[in-house]
């Protein structure tokens, strides 16, 4: 099991390795996470992005090759697959991708899945959980109608780039979904933000122009925070910058639904509707007795607050909700 914490940053800081997480050592916190859909003007033409994204139909892979795209010399593979109506491409299978991919085969149990990823390093892995490996840069015969973006931008030296060519692989029907964060949202000081909320504008934070960029080119066509601190004990950040939460299942549910709905042209937003400050995390953690480790404290009284977030009216529009309402239940820690 395992929260994501939706702070005010670009990406989740970092992958968890399983898709099941241990309420004793291995809870996750996952940042919060935006879905921006767009849909084309001609019929049937729907397109889903998100800071959340999955889905693609199946593919047969006509190849006895168990990793589609693999060279010795690093070439483009021409790969000969016949895509079925509900296969899907994950782009960047990692936690949340594999959470998706899981949840999206309950739904089509006859469907194949594919995972891209940059390296070889995790593909044993995505075969065992019935995920077909595909190496970046793969051309494939066919585009699929379900597509979703979940690579982080800390591995690519043009994001929107990368959305670009994972947008090219996409049909325009069924959905593409691109999963970000709320760092975008113009919100430092603890207050109030929703789907609608302003942005930052482009051209006043370089990391926040990445996720924008990204979300515009969607628009137009870890592990959690909470055990990174608790290692350090002590944490040279203020303890009442606001989080916004989501279980990794809730964030893959949530982008399965969207997925499902096809409303294009829209963003929409997952977290628990129930913001926490740092320090309010950590005495939840605390009051658990699941941990060994005890933490110290945060220590500064400076630096930027973060946002509350509310995702009522795509809980609303979606007809979702959330199987972990907080990270105090989760934690079981509440009456």
């Amino acid at each position: 099991m395992g929260f994501i914490s939706c702070i005010s940053l670009p990406t989740i800081s970092s992958r968890i390795p399983s898709t099941l997480f241990s309420e004793q050592s291995t809870l996750a916190s996952l940042y919060s996470k935006k879905f921006a859909l767009r849909r084309e003007d001609k019929p049937s033409s729907l397109s889903l992005s998100t800071t959340s994204s999955m889905m693609v139909t199946p593919i047969q892979a006509s190849s006895s090759s168990s990793t589609i795209g693999e060279t010795s010399d690093g070439l483009k593979v021409q790969s000969h697959v016949s895509i079925g109506a509900n296969d899907l491409l994950i782009v960047g299978p990692g936690v949340l991708g594999r959470l998706v991919a899981e949840q999206w085969r309950e739904e089509h149990p006859d469907c194949q899945i594919i995972g891209q990823t940059a390296t070889t390093n995790h593909h044993d892995e995505l075969e065992k959980l019935g995920i077909k490996p595909a190496l970046k840069g793969t051309e494939f015969d066919g585009k699929f109608s379900y597509v979703i973006f979940c690579a982080p931008p800390s591995q690519s030296p043009d994001y929107a780039a990368e959305l670009r060519t994972a947008a090219s692989k996409w049909n325009g029907e069924g959905s593409f979904l691109f999963t970000s964060s709320s760092a975008p949202y113009d919100c430092f000081d603890n207050g109030e933000c929703n789907e609608d909320s302003s942005v930052v504008p482009l051209g006043k934070s370089p990391r926040t122009d990445v996720l924008l960029r990204a979300e515009q080119v969607v628009l137009e066509k870890t592990r959690g925070a909470h055990n990174y601190w608790l290692n350090k004990e002590t944490v040279d950040a203020r303890p009442d910058h606001i989080l916004n939460l989501i279980h990794y299942e809730d964030a893959a549910s949530l982008a399965v639904a969207i997925m499902k709905k096809k409303a294009g042209g829209r963003i929409f937003l997952g977290c628990d509707n129930l913001p926490l400050s740092r320090q309010e995390v950590m005495d939840l953690m605390d009051q658990s007795g699941k941990f060994d480790k005890k933490f110290k404290g945060f220590t500064s009284t400076s630096g930027p607050l973060g946002k509350k977030l509310n995702n009522s009216k795509t809980r609303a529009e979606i007809g979702w909700e959330p199987k972990y309402p907080s990270f105090a239940q989760f934690l079981g820690v509440t009456k």
